[in-house]
């Protein structure tokens, strides 16, 4: 007795180009993602590339390998560095994709994903770029004085409420209740809806821009944001500083006061995996110090400690008068002595002056600045270090 055995019909790969494979990819798969337009740019990449002209179902991992190379030893157009492994990765796993949507619905190659076994670049740390006291009184003030409210309310909503820049130029006024002190996020980078507390500095910062009924909040494009970010750091010096680092100082911060767990800093920050947090961990040395000498400080001790000196720029007046500016107290006011008939007495004035604000400021429970210790370097010879606690 014979058996005869069905065999299933052999499909015919469909021969197709990479080109126009991924364009289709894009067209398809890309258009519905929230990240199109980095997708966007990631394919115009590769359709760059030599593996463009070659049919899908001839590529092979050592391709794959080449386009690897290729990448990280080419240059990004806009900065002239080497490109990040990042950057490659993303690249790496879009083909990936590509290659199991091919193989699987469009029938464009039968074999294995030649991605699958090709070693991707080594993941970079996480950048951990800190703001410093000097940098953040920079930019408030450069946002203050060139008078760009909306500047100056969008970076202030990002230090006091971790959301990424696409949340925070997507607010609309419907969706912000200052009754219970929150704004509604309806869409947001991961899919999920969210409610974000609002600090009284967050709540100012939206109030400054007039209330309204209902409409965006902002004016500011991704691309507007982007660009004026880029002109500002280049007028104030900054290095190395981008826009997202201010989600990352936000979420420091949280952890460094010290009354928010992991999960409560999460629910504010839009984070879904703990493990994403547990780089914004590293705390500021000088905040532990205390804690490991143990020492409890007195009240008397904690004011003390916060009457330190700080640079002052002493100013040159008509017939000889001096005054001395502090130009460390907040971007939007710059104490000034009164005019003295010499040095001496300008730096005196400047001591009363300097106590009596220190102490103005730690009575009303506000934030003291750090002094910024750079001054010097900026205007010497016109820079005297004022002591509020030097004796006359």
């Amino acid at each position: 007795m014979s058996f005869y055995v069905a065999q299933a019909p052999t499909v015919e790969i469909k021969k197709t180009s990479m080109a126009r494979g991924l364009i289709r990819y894009r067209k398809t798969v890309s258009i519905l993602k929230k990240g199109y337009e980095q997708e966007r740019y990631r394919i115009l990449q590769i359709l760059r590339s030599f593996l463009a002209a070659k049919h899908v179902h001839e590529v092979t991992s050592v391709d794959i390998a080449s386009y690897r190379d290729m990448r990280l030893g080419s240059l990004n157009r806009k900065t002239g560095k080497p490109l990040s492994p990042a950057t490659v990765r993303l690249e790496m796993s879009l083909l990936s994709n590509f290659f199991d949507l091919a193989r699987i619905e469009w029938g464009y190659t039968r074999g294995a994903n030649p991605c699958a076994d090709v070693r991707k670049p080594k993941n970079p740390p996480g950048r951990d770029r800190r703001l410093t006291n000097r940098e953040e009184r920079q930019i408030l003030r450069y946002a203050h004085g060139h008078q760009n409210l909306e500047l100056y309310s969008i970076i202030m909503i990002a230090l006091t409420t971790a959301m990424r820049q696409s949340e925070i130029l997507g607010m609309r006024w419907e969706h912000i209740n200052f009754k219970t002190r929150v704004a509604h996020l309806p869409d947001t980078k991961n899919g999920s809806k969210r409610d974000v507390p609002l600090s009284s500095k967050a709540r100012e910062a939206i109030m400054r821009m007039g209330l309204k009924p209902h409409g965006p909040i902002f004016s500011y494009t991704k691309n507007g944001i982007k660009s004026t970010w880029r002109f500002m750091m280049l007028r104030l010096g900054i290095e190395d500083l981008h826009f997202h680092d201010m989600r990352h100082e936000a979420i420091s911060r949280f952890f460094e006061l010290g009354t928010l767990d992991m999960m409560e800093i999460a629910a504010i920050s839009g984070h879904k995996s703990l493990a994403m947090l547990k780089r914004y961990t590293h705390l500021r040395a000088n905040r532990l110090v205390h804690k490991l000498e143990g020492t409890k400080k007195k009240a008397q001790m904690a004011v003390l400690n916060h009457l330190v000196p700080y640079p002052g720029i002493l100013v040159a007046k008509p017939a000889g008068a001096h005054a001395v500016v502090f130009p460390d107290f907040g971007a939007e006011q710059i104490i000034m002595t009164r005019e003295a008939e010499n040095k001496k007495d300008a730096v005196a004035a400047a001591q009363d002056l300097l106590l009596r604000t220190l102490l103005g400021i730690i009575r009303e429970g506000g934030k003291l600045p750090a002094p910024d210790n750079y001054l010097e370097c900026q205007h010497a010879g016109d820079v005297v270090m004022i002591d509020p606690m030097a004796m006359a």
